[in-house]
C-alpha cells in the first residue's frame, strides 16, 4: 500500500497564471475484499461526514423493509431515492407520485425546501414565480422513500428523520455492517436535508462503494448472491441506468454515470464527498484490485467545483475508462475560470500524482 503524501495534494486554481488557491484533497482506492491499495493526501482516512454520498445503503434500508414491492416504486424510482436532483419538472413529479403511493403527503416531509442547486434552475424558478417547498428539495426522493420505509415496518412518520427512529436505526446498523466499524467508530450528525448523517474514514466510503459495484458483478454474473446483495446490485445498476434521476441536466453524477454505461456509478455528498464504486475490469485489476473497486475522495474546503474536478483527473490517472468516456467529463475536469464580462482568467491544475502517492 502506497504511504499518504507528507506533503498532501491539492487541486490549484489560477488567474492569470497566478496561483489564486489551494484547495487540499484526500484520496482512498479500495477494494471489495476491503485492501486499501492507494492513497493520496495527508488524511487518506480522514473522519469525513459523508453526507449524500450515504444515499445508496439509505436507500438499502428501505428496500430491506419490502417498500419497493409493497407501494410499487421502480428503478427510477430508486435511483430518486438515491439523488441530490436538480429540482427539474421530472424529478418534482416522481417525488410527489412516490409520496402519494406511499400513503403520505408533502406535509409530512421533514427536508425544507431550498434554492437550486445550479443557477440557472433558480433562475427559473424566480421567473415562473416558484417557491420550493419541501418536494422541491434535491433530498425530497430520499426522505419519500424512508418515509415509505417507516411504513413498510409499521413504525409512524413522526420523527422519521431522527436518529432515534426505527427506520433509521436500521440505517445505522447498515451503516456498521457495510463499513465493517463499530458503533463508536460511525459519527452521526444531522445533515443539511434535516436526516441522520453519518461520518466515517474514508478508507471504509470507498470500500462500501466497492461491495456495491461488486454485488452488480455477482449478480449478473449468476453468482450465488444473499438477498442484501441482490437489492445493493439493483441500487448499483438503478442509478446507474437512470443517472438523470440522481442529479440532472448539467450535473457530475449524470455525466460520469451517463458516460460510463453501467460500469461504474458514483454519488455526491456536500461540501466536498465523493464515492465511486467501478465494477471488475481490467482497469480494476490493473491497479491490483481482487474484484471491484471503490474511490472516495474529500476536498478539505468543501469546494464541489474542486471535487468534480479532482474525480475526473483521478479516472484519468489511474486510467479508468476510455478516452471517450472521459472526455464527457472534460467541463468539469478542464473547467474555465469565466469573469463577468466573459473573459477567460485561469482555470484548474493538478499537481499531483495519485499512481507516485
Amino acid at each position: 500500500m502506497a504511504k499518504p503524501s507528507r506533503q498532501g495534494a491539492y487541486v490549484i486554481t489560477t488567474r492569470s497564471g497566478i496561483v489564486e488557491n489551494r484547495h487540499e484533497i484526500h484520496v482512498s482506492v479500495v477494494d471489495a475484499q476491503g485492501t486499501t491499495l492507494l492513497q493520496l493526501g495527508r488524511e487518506p482516512a480522514r473522519l469525513t461526514l459523508v453526507r449524500s454520498a450515504a444515499k445508496p445503503w439509505q436507500a438499502l434500508a428501505v428496500a430491506e423493509t419490502g417498500a419497493l414491492e409493497r407501494f410499487g416504486f421502480d428503478d427510477a424510482d430508486l435511483a430518486l431515492m438515491c439523488a441530490s436532483h436538480s429540482g427539474e419538472e421530472r424529478h418534482v413529479e416522481r417525488a410527489k407520485a412516490m409520496l402519494k403511493r406511499g400513503g403520505h403527503v408533502e406535509a409530512d416531509l421533514r427536508c425544507g425546501g431550498h434554492a437550486a442547486i445550479l443557477r440557472a434552475r433558480d433562475e427559473e424558478w424566480l421567473r415562473n414565480g416558484i417557491v420550493p417547498t419541501p418536494v422541491w428539495s434535491n433530498c425530497s426522493g430520499k426522505h419519500s422513500g424512508v418515509l415509505a420505509g417507516a411504513k413498510a415496518i409499521g413504525a409512524g412518520a413522526e420523527g422519521y428523520h431522527e436518529l432515534a427512529h426505527p427506520i433509521q436505526q436500521r440505517i445505522k446498523k447498515i451503516t456498521e455492517e457495510l463499513s465493517g466499524l463499530r458503533p463508536d467508530e460511525v459519527k452521526w450528525a444531522v445533515d443539511g436535508c434535516n436526516m441522520a448523517s453519518p461520518a466515517m474514514p474514508l478508507t471504509d466510503l470507498a470500500h462500501v462503494y466497492a461491495l456495491f459495484a461488486q454485488a452488480s458483478d455477482d449478480v449478473s454474473s449468476g453468482a450465488e448472491a444473499t438477498p442484501r446483495e441482490r437489492h445493493m446490485a439493483r441500487i448499483f445498476n438503478a442509478m446507474s441506468t437512470y443517472p438523470d434521476m440522481v442529479a440532472g441536466e448539467d450535473r457530475f453524477c449524470t455525466a460520469l454515470m451517463g458516460a460510463f454505461g453501467g460500469r461504474l456509478f458514483g454519488k455526491v455528498g456536500a461540501d466536498g464527498c465523493y464515492g465511486v464504486g467501478l465494477r471488475e475490469c481490467e482497469a480494476t485489476r490493473r491497479l491490483g484490485a481482487k474484484g471491484a473497486l471503490g474511490i472516495s475522495i474529500k476536498v478539505e474546503d468543501g469546494s464541489l467545483d474542486a471535487l468534480y474536478a479532482a474525480t475526473s483527473e483521478l479516472l484519468r490517472q489511474l486510467d479508468i475508462g476510455t478516452e471517450e468516456e472521459r472526455s464527457a467529463l472534460e467541463s468539469f475536469r478542464a473547467k474555465k475560470l469565466v469573469n463577468t464580462a466573459g473573459v477567460v482568467t485561469g482555470g484548474y491544475e493538478f499537481p499531483f500524482d495519485v499512481r507516485a502517492a
